[in-house]
């Protein structure tokens, strides 16, 4: 089944509840004492066998239904394929069901993030989600701050059609890597950032996530080249002389400038500027050996949650590269290691489970529960 841009409804008003976002799940006030438990048990439960129930009443999916192409918002320019999702729905019926949204990393040289989810929606609509692909404008196509835009209009119009497809809009979680990690953390810490929603597709309705998972995902462009492995590689991989700081680099076109000459255009694209305590709990993970973006970047990010006191957890993964095979084949992982930080406390780091979707899922669930 194929919708294209044709079938996007006209811009209107949405009831409160999905212009509200679920803001009192986010809100930027001291937590209830449930939510300060759920809260504090999402890094800590990630090492206990039991899972919390959010999913236990849902009838068993069997195969996905794929809903291909579906324009979240115009495509500007008209050859883009940056405004397009992909929708993977789990079979059955039952209560409306939690969602996953996926972006593929291109180093924003590309716009057909939405190609990667297909694996991700063969794991996580068998255990009833369903799983959104999501692309979003290439940086030759539209500068910074487009590609926010873009993933925030995503989310407007899925929540939008929560109804329509059986989702639950108080239940959205994003997942990428590379530079879709970049595209997914970025739509977890702005949630309240007024001025990175842009006016794209479907407005009045809430563009918050619940739960963020961030595979080896940009932060600091500025500070990617200090900590890189092997700048000749990254050179020869992208026909630059000068690592990222090259003005021909992913980052430099991303923010329309050679990123050493314009640090405050750098700053507003860095995940870190907009972390706070009200963001959604967020999952990072990254290899100690990628080559392509360096393992400090996500120590960056973990530490800005850190300080902020939010909760997030880190794996950080020695031996493995700008790639994610452990989700699927744990002895990958040998040798993880574990940060979580909950409310300005250090959560548990040891007995943890490897950085497997199973692994994953669960971290999904507690982020939930938190509602």
């Amino acid at each position: 089944m194929r919708v294209d841009a044709a079938s996007r409804p006209a811009r209107r008003r949405y009831p409160c509840q999905l212009r509200r976002g679920l803001r009192g799940s986010q809100a930027r006030s001291s937590l209830t004492p449930i939510r300060l438990m759920t809260a504090a048990l999402i890094p800590a439960a990630l090492a206990l066998a039991p899972a919390p129930p959010a999913l236990a009443a849902q009838p068993p999916a069997t195969a996905a239904r794929v809903i291909t192409d579906i324009a979240y918002a115009p495509a500007d320019p008209p050859t883009s394929r940056g405004h397009l999702l992909d929708l993977y729905l789990p079979r059955g019926g039952g209560k409306p069901r939690p969602l996953v949204m996926w972006s593929s990393g291109s180093g924003w040289l590309g716009d057909q993030g939405k190609e990667g989810a297909a694996p991700v929606a063969e794991f996580f609509t068998a255990r009833g989600y369903a799983v959104a692909g999501i692309s979003v404008r290439a940086s030759t196509q539209a500068r910074f701050p487009a590609q926010v835009h873009d993933v925030k209009a995503a989310v407007r119009w899925l929540r939008a059609h929560a109804r329509r497809y059986n989702l639950d809009p108080g239940r959205f979680a994003i997942m990428g890597n590379s530079s879709g990690g970049w595209v997914a953390t970025m739509a977890a810490v702005t949630g309240d950032v007024r001025a990175l929603e842009g006016n794209l597709g479907v407005t009045g309705v809430s563009s918050r996530v619940q739960a963020a998972v961030d595979f080896y995902g940009p932060t600091d462009f500025l500070r990617m080249d200090t900590h890189m492995i092997d700048c000749p590689f990254f050179n020869r991989t992208f026909g630059l002389t000068d690592c990222h700081n090259d003005p021909r680099s992913p980052e430099s076109l991303l923010v329309g400038c050679p990123i050493q000459t314009c640090p405050a255009a750098v700053a507003r694209a860095n995940p870190v500027t907009y972390v706070s305590r009200a963001d959604p709990p967020l999952l990072v993970l990254h290899g100690q050996a990628d080559l392509l973006v360096p393992h400090h970047q996500s120590e960056l990010l973990y530490a800005a949650v850190r300080r902020a006191c939010g909760t997030a957890a880190f794996y950080s993964i020695p031996g493995v590269g700008h790639e994610h095979p452990y989700v699927t084949d744990p002895t990958l992982a040998a040798g993880f290691t574990v940060s979580a930080t909950v409310g300005c406390r250090q959560g548990p780091t040891r007995d943890r489970p490897p950085p497997t979707w199973q692994t994953i899922e669960r971290f999904l669930r507690l982020a939930f529960a938190r509602r």
